[in-house]
């Protein structure tokens, strides 16, 4: 996989997160009010960021691990 491809794929993959997580926490959390479509977009555009760093973080420790739990032995 190209540098370039895995940067888009971590842009796209955290950009759902994002949108998703923000989401369905603030519904945990807040519950439905009249104004949660109008909070909601900022919170997932501020979790986007954090979320794309903390791949760039985790990302090679997450496939360091697959690696090692797929590895074929012997």
């Amino acid at each position: 996989m190209t540098k370039k491809t895995l940067i888009i794929a971590q842009l796209t993959i955290t950009f759902c997160m994002a949108v998703t997580m923000s989401a369905v926490m603030s519904l945990i959390f807040g519950g439905y009010s009249d104004d949660f479509f109008s909070r909601w977009p900022l919170q997932a555009l501020t979790a986007w960021p954090i979320a794309f760093i903390f791949t760039q973080a985790y990302g090679p420790l997450g496939f360091f691990v697959a690696h090692k739990l797929t590895a074929r032995k012997g």
